[in-house]
């Protein structure tokens, strides 16, 4: 007998807790349900909790399109159904069933009584001081729960970017991060997730061009629901967003790596390297400790041999930390001998807590410098939002 975390289900936001016990007795599964709990920065990572606060009717935001055709069909009613919630939900963001005119009201109402469409609550927007075209905004959500996540909308002359949260807090505690400094609470589900993006495409930009999942949470620590959110948003009856210009980012969880590569997922993968020694990534990174560098190297050239867009690198620079003539070199090396991959160079931006500093742009240029000579793609990546404590590893919330 298979024994599965009914909170791990849940969180995958499909049924209502009645019908999932149903469906699992059938198959013969033992079901139970794990206590909540928070973790602090120094917790090991590899703990993982799912707990949102469970409704009495299921929330359609979240399902697939399989999903919401199963849920159609348990209740008597036709497959193609589905179809249609599933356009409604993810590609015009519906917030209620009456927004779905193509759907008889007897029908609609009787989905009201059935299910909700519940959306994360944005409660609160910042948008820094840059010039109005290129303002980066972050958007606070509260949970069901009370628990709070942010995202963030990046325009720029040929993208507009949002960045989407996949955890509530971090259990990777990587220093230079805020997120990992507020510790872990639980993953979110997957309509947490969508709905960042859904809340930023129809009130802040219609016209988003890249997702990156690269907010609050290590993604892989939450695979299951980071990849069906993936697919909702590329799904040409939802979002509809290519492949291509979706990215997921890991701070290193191998095993993980290996699966998705194996699993053939179309998504860019991003790997947060930040050191180029064993010793300098264990004190920035402590997940190195259970995955080590070597390791996770192997790991980036598989998931290259099985993928035409290769890795990218990312490489947070940090003051007389790993910005040294030696750093960069080494860093040179590491991506040659990985034959294909994109090294993109993020200068640190400050946080509370760690005594981190940003390296002086004299020594960031001579840093690239160094580097520019490999084969592979090189980006420095500019910093926006600083002002706003909306740049790359910023995000922080009090929960």
């Amino acid at each position: 007998m298979t024994t599965y975390s009914m909170t791990a289900l849940y969180a995958r936001g499909m049924y209502s807790i009645k019908i999932r016990i149903k469906m699992l007795a059938r198959k013969g599964w033992k079901c139970y349900v794990t206590p909540m709990k928070v973790l602090t920065r120094n917790t090991d990572f590899t703990a993982s909790v799912d707990s949102p606060v469970l409704a009495e009717k299921p929330n359609l935001l979240g399902m697939t399109l399989d999903e919401l055709e199963t849920f159609f069909i348990s209740l008597g009613e036709k497959k193609f159904r589905g179809a249609q919630v599933f356009q409604w939900l993810y590609k015009y963001g519906a917030e209620s069933f009456d927004d779905m005119t193509d759907i008889s009201k007897t029908l609609r109402e009787r989905l009201g009584e059935a299910a909700v469409i519940h959306h994360a609550a944005a409660i609160k927007t910042q948008q820094s001081g840059e010039k109005e075209a290129y303002a980066t905004k972050k958007i606070l959500f509260e949970l069901t729960d009370g628990r709070k996540i942010e995202s963030v909308f990046i325009p720029d002359d040929e993208r507009r970017t949002v960045c989407i949260s996949t955890q509530v807090g971090c259990a990777v505690g990587c220093e230079f991060c805020a997120t990992g400094w507020m510790g872990f609470s639980r993953n979110l589900t997957v309509g947490e997730i969508v709905g960042q993006l859904i809340y930023i495409r129809k009130y802040i930009d219609p016209g988003i061009s890249n997702v990156v999942f690269m907010g609050m949470g290590e993604p892989f620590l939450n695979y299951e629901n980071v990849i069906s959110a993936a697919q909702i948003i590329a799904n040409e009856k939802g979002v509809g967003m290519a492949a291509k210009h979706i990215t997921i980012s890991t701070s290193g969880i191998i095993p993980k790596i290996y699966e998705y590569a194996d699993a053939g997922h179309p998504y860019n993968l991003a790997i947060s390297l930040n050191a180029t020694t064993e010793e300098v990534r264990q004190r920035v990174m402590p997940i190195t400790k259970k995955y080590p560098l070597t390791e996770l190297l192997q790991a980036a050239k598989h998931f290259n041999s099985t993928r035409r867009n290769p890795v990218t690198l990312e490489y947070v620079l940090m003051a007389d930390v790993n910005d040294s003539n030696a750093d960069a070199l080494r860093l040179k090396k590491l991506a040659s001998e990985l034959g294909r991959c994109k090294v993109n160079v993020i200068p640190y931006n400050p946080i509370e807590g760690p005594a981190l500093k940003r390296p002086s742009q004299e020594r960031i240029d001579y840093f690239m410098k160094l580097v520019s000579s490999i084969q592979s793609p090189l980006t420095l990546r500019r910093s926006r939002g600083t002002d706003i404590s909306a740049a790359c590893g910023q995000l922080a919330v009090k929960n």
